[in-house]
Parts: structure tokens; C-alpha cells; sequence
């Protein structure tokens, strides 16, 4: 007799997978809290290597410890050779993040601690990784435009050395500044997709390599980290901010989703938004961005208005991120050199207290099929 079955929660909403110290999201209020600290405490105060350090277990370092800190991730900022040249004979036309997720894998071949799980390599394998993704984002881009690829600066901090290495000349302060506190935004936020697939290929001590590796395949998804460059392409399509209400409400009327607002989670304003908005506003006297922001500004103010509906933080990353020079094809890359300080702290975590993840299905294949040989199908 078939047994009675609970109906399954779509898409796992609403159900706790693990106990973090890492991330809250109280998307009733509107809060995000890195290890007990409100991200509007954080954004603007602290430097990317800092919420690093707070993320793998360190809590936020004194000046002592980060001035030792910083350089050891700026340190780890090279490739293997190998790995180079897999770059190099990759497609031009491959996605930027297919070939992110295919060079991280295979740097597991030729990291000395590939093998290792114990908590003094999974430590070394971690500042080298994080590292590494800055580098073969910076590295992807630079190839692609024939230019030649540039070793990062030890005088420089991680956000200000990726900037350097994907453009090939020192950032301002201001940008430097402004892409530091990206990354922080950034760098966490819960059981997302790609951190839930992290953890659950981690449990199967397959490693930081692997664990990255399907993380980065998760995030690449238009649902998920590649929201942002949808977001730019919207932006583009609409093109002047007079075309704004008819381009929403043909969106709206049709029932698509407008890329950018809305959140599984948050009821309310995503907080993260606002600080991009306010780098949106302070980046504006660039040209280009001074029309997208006008564009952007608009778009909010009506969907708020037809669906009450707040913008996520994909929405404003997408114009700070141009203003900053970066692409568009490679936003969700500098989504991914961000997030991938949560999902290694994620990995740590798992593996302090480690279970095969392996949930049930229900099953709805039926029972008693006759098998029918092939000659008489």
C-alpha cells in the first residue's frame, strides 16, 4: 500500500538546512547581519579582506592583523601556468563565467594542497582560491582584449589590485573605495542557490575545489548572480528614460518579471540596494551613467508605485559596475570574486560539523509497470 506522502516545498522555501554563524537575512525588516553585524555598520567602514577575515572564523581583525592579512591574499594572486593557458585556448565566444568555473576546477590539478581536507590546507586552499578567481576574472578580460596580463601590486589592496589587473592602470580612490564596499555587499547572504550547492557538494568531502566549482555553476544562472547583467541589458534595451512607463507596463501587462526588483526573501527594501543606489548617485557625472541612473531612477519609481515592489541588489550593482568600467558579460564574475569569500566560509563551516546532505523526493513514477521486451514494444 502506498504510503501516505507530504507534499514538497517548491524551490525548499522556508526550510532550515543548517545552522550558520555567518549570515542572517531578516527580510521582514530589511536587515542583513554578517556574524552578528549589521551590513549598514559594515558598508563603507571596513575593507573587503576584513569581512574575509570575519567570514573564515577571525572576527574583524585588528590593524596589527590586517596589515599581515591583506598581503597574504594579495600573495596568492597568480595562476598556474597551466591554468593560463587553458585561458588562452578557451573559445572567444565562451561565457566569461563557464570559463571562471572551468579554470577553477582544474586549478584543484596543481594546488599542493588539492588532495587535503584538514583545517590547515583547506585554510591555504582558501586564501589561495579567492585569490585566484580575482586573477582568472582579471586575466579573461585582459586576453580578450589583447592586451597582456598584468601581475597584481603588493602596495595594493585586494579590490584596488583587481581593478588594476582587469584595466591595467591604478584606480582612483574613489573607485577603489567604491568597489571595495561592492565585494562587501556582496560577500555573503545565506543559503542562496550557489551556497547551498557549495555546502551540499562539500558534505560529500569532495573538496574546495569542487565545492567552489558547483557554486560558481549555480550563481551563473539568470535567476540567481546573473540577474545583474539582465538587468544592464534592460537598461540598454530601454534607452531613453521617456521610454520608461511603456516599456514597464508592456513588461507588466505581458507578466515578466522585471529584472532587478523583488526577493525570495525580503518583504521589504533589499538593504544592500541602498548603498548601491547612493554609489549609482555618487557615480553619476560619467556620461553614460548619468543616463542609465536616469533610466534606472524611473524604472523604480514605477514599479514601486504599479506593484510595490523594491529593487534587489542586482538592480543598482549593474549600473555601478559599468560606471566602474567593468562589462557587462563579466558582472556576474565580480559577483562570483565577492561571493566566493561567503562560500568558503560556508565550506569551512560545513566541514567543522559535517553530514552528507542528502534529502528525500516524493515519488510519483507509479508501481507495477509489466516489463515488455524490446522485440515486442
Amino acid at each position: 500500500m502506498e504510503k501516505k506522502r507530504k507534499p514538497p516545498v517548491r524551490g525548499l522555501e522556508g526550510i532550515v538546512a543548517a545552522d550558520t554563524r555567518l549570515c542572517y537575512v531578516d527580510g521582514q525588516n530589511g536587515k542583513l547581519y554578517y556574524c552578528g553585524y549589521d551590513i549598514d555598520e559594515l558598508a563603507g567602514r571596513v575593507c573587503f579582506e576584513e569581512i574575509v577575515h570575519l567570514l573564515w572564523g577571525g572576527g574583524l581583525p585588528d590593524l596589527d592583523t590586517l596589515d599581515d592579512w591583506r598581503p597574504q591574499l594579495v600573495a596568492e594572486m597568480r595562476l598556474p601556468a597551466q591554468v593560463l593557458d587553458l585561458l588562452r585556448m578557451a573559445p572567444p565566444g565562451a561565457n566569461p563565467m563557464v570559463l571562471l568555473r572551468t579554470a577553477v576546477s582544474a586549478l584543484g590539478l596543481w594546488d599542493p594542497d588539492g588532495g587535503r581536507n584538514s583545517l590547515p590546507a583547506n585554510e591555504r586552499k582558501a586564501r589561495r582560491i579567492l585569490a585566484q578567481v580575482a586573477t582568472i576574472v582579471a586575466a579573461i578580460y585582459r586576453l580578450r582584449q589583447g592586451e597582456p596580463i598584468i601581475t597584481a601590486d603588493k602596495s595594493l589592496g585586494f579590490a584596488a589590485n583587481f581593478l588594476y589587473m582587469f584595466h591595467g592602470k591604478v584606480p582612483s580612490k574613489q573607485d577603489q573605495a567604491v568597489f571595495d564596499t561592492l565585494l562587501v555587499l556582496h560577500a555573503d547572504h545565506g543559503l542562496a542557490a550557489s551556497t547551498f550547492a557549495a555546502r551540499a557538494t562539500v558534505s560529500t568531502l569532495a573538496g574546495m575545489h569542487s565545492a567552489i566549482a558547483a557554486a560558481l555553476a549555480s550563481l551563473k544562472g539568470p535567476l540567481h548572480g546573473g540577474a545583474n547583467t539582465r538587468v544592464m541589458e534592460m537598461l540598454e534595451d530601454i534607452g531613453d528614460a521617456k521610454r520608461v512607463k511603456a516599456y514597464v507596463d508592456g513588461m507588466l501587462s505581458s507578466g515578466q518579471r522585471i529584472m532587478g526588483f523583488g526577493h525570495r526573501v525580503y518583504k521589504t527594501e533589499d538593504p544592500r540596494s541602498r548603498h548601491l543606489r547612493r554609489f549609482s548617485q555618487k557615480l553619476s557625472k560619467r556620461a553614460r551613467t548619468k543616463a542609465l541612473l536616469e533610466i534606472s531612477s524611473q524604472i523604480e519609481r514605477h514599479v514601486l508605485e504599479k506593484k510595490g515592489i523594491f529593487p534587489n541588489v542586482d538592480f543598482y550593482s549593474a549600473t555601478v559596475q559599468e560606471a566602474l568600467g567593468i562589462p557587462k558579460e563579466y558582472f556576474t564574475c565580480t559577483f562570483a570574486i565577492a561571493r566566493t569569500a561567503g562560500w568558503i566560509g560556508h565550506v569551512l563551516e560545513q566541514f567543522t560539523d559535517n553530514r552528507l546532505i542528502r534529502p528525500t523526493s516524493n515519488y510519483t513514477g507509479g508501481f507495477g509497470k509489466k516489463f515488455v521486451p524490446v522485440a515486442k514494444r
